[in-house]
């Protein structure tokens, strides 16, 4: 099997597990949810009820699962989505700023429309 290169490259990605996003782009276009993973060599998000696709499953009663077709939610581009400002309440793109010298967090993700910060 041949793996492709850019997998094995870790992108420097500014949405993280957790954060509030809505969905841009594609058939979900418009729907909000919480961000489940990230994969940042795939450059891909799983976001809460969005892109649900169907899976078959197949019974396990060691792990106690039920086989059948199961609904879950599967991957998004990172760049088909933005994260929500807390702030502002929009989406919006994410821009970094600076701490001071000694800080711990070395810089903070804000928002490039109000200024507010993403950090929780």
């Amino acid at each position: 099997m041949k793996t492709n290169p850019e997998d094995s490259i870790r992108h420097n990605v500014s949405i993280r597990k957790g954060d509030q996003v809505r969905v841009m782009t594609g058939r979900d276009k418009g729907k909000e949810g919480r961000v489940l993973s990230v994969d940042a060599y795939k450059r891909t998000v799983t976001v809460e009820h969005a892109a649900m696709i169907k899976r078959h499953t197949r019974p396990n009663p060691s792990k106690n699962i039920k086989g059948g077709i199961v609904e879950r939610e599967g991957a998004l581009a990172i760049s088909n989505v933005l994260v929500i400002c807390p702030g502002c309440g929009k989406p919006t793109r994410v821009g970094h700023k600076p701490l001071p010298e000694g800080s711990k967090p070395k810089r903070i993700r804000t928002c490039t429309r109000c200024g507010a910060s993403l950090e929780k």
